[in-house]
């Protein structure tokens, strides 16, 4: 069994919004919120980044168009005695995607951390 630091990223749309960072204050807070009220403030979320195609440099994952937003917000969260990294991979998933209902969610990174002893 190993511990894991299971990285993911979700599309969140704020609608109503003029601004890119209102759009990402309010994806932030309202997937905070979402997370916490389902006992999940383990799960750090923040704003994720999307590498420029032109230059390379990452900048803010998130896009205004007709006063509604998409965010891109990467979220972690540390999986404990888990047998594999496809396990570990489900495991959070299934808490995150079920307190996230209806936000599109995957899986972009899976660290193996060291086991406390």
């Amino acid at each position: 069994m190993g511990n894991y630091l299971v990285g993911m990223e979700a599309a969140w749309l704020v609608r109503d919004v003029d601004e890119i960072d209102d759009a990402i204050g309010v994806a932030v807070s309202e997937a905070g919120k979402r997370l916490n009220s389902e006992g999940l403030e383990y799960v750090e979320v923040e704003v994720g980044a999307t590498g420029c195609p032109a230059c390379g440099e990452p900048f803010d994952s998130a896009f205004v168009a007709a006063d509604t937003a998409l965010v891109g917000l990467a979220l972690e969260m540390e999986v404990y005695n888990a047998d594999s990294e496809e396990h570990a991979s489900r495991i959070a998933k299934s808490e995150v995607g079920g307190a996230l209902r209806d936000v599109p969610l995957s899986v972009v990174e899976i660290v193996e951390t060291a086991e406390d002893e």
